[in-house]
Order: C-alpha cells, then sequence, then structure tokens
C-alpha cells in the first residue's frame, strides 16, 4: 500500500488531497498543528507538531513513499516556507520518498515568456509576497543538485475555500503557462485539484518539474 504524509493536512489544499488519497485507499498521514479538524478515517494516522521542526519532520516521514507539503509558504508569524525547506527535501532523500509541493499560480507565466501572473498590475498586491515566496520555493529546487524525484503543482489562479467549486473529475495540465478557459477564466475546485495532484502519486508523470492544473 501506498502511504503518504500530508504536511498542512488540515488546509484546503492538504485536506482535500488527503481525503481523494484515502478514497483511493492510500494511507495517509495528516500532519497539522492542530489535528482535532480531522475526522478519524481508515487509514488515516494523524500527527500533531510543527512542520518547521527539522528533528519532527525526520521522524514522521520515515517509511513514507510520498512527502507532500501543502503549506502557506509565509506563516502567520512572518517565518517563510523557503527559508525552511531543506529539511522536507532532506526527509524525502532519507525514506526514499517522491517530494509533491503544492504551490501557487503567482509564478505562472500569462503567456509564453512571461511575465509571471504575480508581475503583472491585476495581481493583487496582499498576496504579492506569499504568491512570490512560493515562487521561490520552487526557483531553489529547479536550481539545486538533489537526486529527489520532486514535483510541484501550480493551481489555477483562482484557487482557494473562497472558490471551492465542484468536483467535475476532469482537469487540464500545463508546464509553465497559465491555462484559462474560453472566458479568461483560471478556475480549478479543490476536490479537482486534488485528483490531480493524486494522479501524480498514482502514476508518476512529471520528474524533478513543475505542472499547473486548471479546467
Amino acid at each position: 500500500m501506498t502511504s503518504i504524509v500530508v504536511f498542512g493536512g488540515t488546509g484546503y489544499a492538504g485536506s482535500a488531497i488527503t481525503r481523494e488519497a484515502l478514497s483511493r485507499g492510500i494511507a495517509v498521514t495528516a500532519v497539522a498543528r492542530d489535528t482535532s479538524k480531522l475526522e478519524p478515517a481508515e487509514g488515516l494516522t494523524l500527527a500533531q507538531g510543527d512542520a518547521f521542526d527539522t528533528d519532527f519532520v525526520a521522524e514522521v516521514t520515515k517509511g513514507a513513499d510520498v512527502i507532500v507539503v501543502a503549506l502557506h509558504a509565509v506563516q502567520a508569524d512572518g517565518s517563510e516556507l523557503k527559508d525552511a525547506f531543506q529539511p522536507f527535501v532532506d526527509a524525502a532523500a532519507a525514506a526514499g520518498a517522491r517530494l509533491g509541493i503544492v504551490g501557487g499560480a503567482g509564478s505562472l507565466l500569462v503567456a509564453e515568456g512571461g511575465p509571471a501572473l504575480y508581475d503583472t498590475a491585476e495581481f493583487p498586491d496582499a498576496f504579492k509576497g506569499e504568491a512570490k515566496s512560493h515562487g521561490q520555493v520552487l526557483e531553489a529546487l529547479r536550481a539545486s543538485d538533489t537526486d529527489v524525484d520532486w514535483f510541484y503543482v501550480s493551481p489555477a489562479a483562482a484557487f482557494g475555500g473562497y472558490n471551492p467549486g465542484e468536483r467535475r473529475g476532469t482537469y487540464r495540465t500545463t508546464d509553465d503557462v497559465l491555462l484559462t478557459d474560453a472566458d479568461g477564466n483560471s478556475d480549478i475546485s479543490g476536490e479537482d485539484f486534488a485528483i490531480a495532484f493524486v494522479d501524480e502519486i498514482a502514476s508518476p508523470a512529471h520528474h524533478q518539474a513543475r505542472f499547473g492544473v486548471a479546467y
């Protein structure tokens, strides 16, 4: 049985990935500072702890097939994921696991050759810090010489609890260019993003690469 560890298991993306993985018979260890928000389920193990605690990360990921990082790039205390990301890479290397990252849409290009979405005038200033920090995680992975088989998944531009959408069971993928529909919208529901993410876990197709997901 495939076993995954989801950091941020109570968050919008992390909880959706957890539910989708469990529905496919994948064993999930869901990690969060407060796991009381998660309902018990067959195949689910709860691990309460700090995802930025190096020793905790190393311990909770032992034996995992895939380590999933579904965390905010900027934490409530101002600390940034990009500055604490190496322990996840090290844990994946130690476990011989793949490393899957829930990234942001901001670093996707609006057209071939750019600019990035977060560098356009329309991108809200309030989200630029989070978006650019997520982008720096991707840049660091691309620049590293790690042998870890990582994948980084960018959602559509309008992705989040404010726009949950409905499960369609369909999605399209891209590499670095933002996907939009015929009306210029870039959407994906939480459940369909999770389907795409768990599809990558079940049938690996992207190796040390980013891909985007949208309708």
